[in-house]
């Protein structure tokens, strides 16, 4: 193992790069793995991409569902390309080098495309939650100005979330060891190389993570509720049955997100295991990502019909 290259200052030692350990050593499962989530990166950037495409080009599409929908695999690409590149690469090549500027740019971006995409599931909540219980109010409640602007507050949340946290990790100190027993540069992983005191970084990540995933886990929580509410008071079983089904894809995947987010960064650092928590990061990091376009397309008739009318449409034009 390469052994830390530092610059050093009169009494000072300050770290140049990081050493990603990577999710295996093992020389005999390193293909597969690169295989296996090659493969899986691959069916995300085409699947949310795909997702993007036909709500672009679709007017019937047009509404706020999927203008959050839009976000949502925007987000997905943005932020398991933060990660998934650089793991693959690892994967491949023994040297696992990554510069400190590099390590700051892949966690920052990592986190604000996470953060921002918390409080879009909230907001698609609230749209479902307006749909079902105000439909006669439902356009002027969710104007486009009023989308415009709920969307705009999640990208600055998750920008102000990413930069107090890159801010407090990256000023440091790493003079102990610079090699990061993970996949990528994330926060819990980073503490526990350093050797500066960390109280403070722990306490800001469990505050800022902690207030962005419970209060858009609450909002979504509350929707649900009145929902759930809304639903059982129809008298229809058709009714019941159109509102749970409209409802099922987000809340399969809020369950599949908030689950592993929760799991991973709501704990205190002395109960991490980060052997074990690299599997749970990779769950959320690249395999969610891939399964958000399959969860919102399989269950939604409106998604599966305007992506049959675009490929008929480019079939007509060859």
């Amino acid at each position: 193992m390469k052994l830390c290259r530092v610059v050093r200052f009169r009494n000072s030692t300050t770290v140049t790069e990081f050493i990603l350990l990577g999710i295996s050593d093992d020389p005999y499962m390193q293909p597969i793995f690169f295989v296996v989530f090659l493969i899986i990166y691959l069916v995300n950037i085409v699947g949310n991409l795909g997702m993007i495409i036909v709500i672009s080009f679709d007017p019937q599409l047009h509404n706020p569902m999927y203008f959050f929908l839009w976000h949502l695999s925007f987000c997905d690409i943005c932020y398991s390309t933060a990660i998934a590149p650089r793991m693959l690469s690892d994967l491949l090549f023994e040297s696992r080098i990554i510069s400190f500027t590099g390590c700051i740019a892949q966690f920052y971006f990592f986190a604000a495309f996470v953060d921002a995409e918390c409080y879009i599931l909230a907001m698609m909540a609230y749209d479902r939650y307006v749909a079902i219980c105000n439909p006669l109010l439902y356009s002027t409640a969710m104007s486009k100005a009023l989308c415009i602007r709920l969307l705009i507050g999640s990208y600055i949340a998750g920008t102000t979330n990413a930069v107090i946290h890159t801010t407090a990790t990256f000023s440091l100190n790493f003079c102990n060891s610079n090699v990061i027993n993970h996949f990528f540069c994330d926060v819990p992983p980073l503490l526990e190389i350093s050797c500066s005191d960390t109280h403070i970084n722990e306490i800001l990540l469990f505050a800022f993570a902690g207030f962005v995933e419970m209060s858009s886990l609450s909002a979504i929580l509350i929707s649900y509720l009145f929902i759930l509410t809304a639903i059982l008071r129809m008298h229809s079983s058709a009714g019941r049955f159109k509102a749970f089904s409209t409802c099922g894809s987000h809340f399969t995947g809020v369950t599949l997100f908030y689950g592993t987010v929760i799991f991973m960064y709501l704990r205190p650092t002395s109960v991490y295991a980060l052997d074990q928590d690299k599997w749970a990061s990779l769950f959320y990091s690249v395999v969610i990502p891939m399964l958000n376009p399959l969860v919102y397309s399989l269950r939604n008739k409106d998604v599966n019909e305007a992506f049959k009318k675009l490929i008929n449409k480019q079939l007509m034009k060859h």
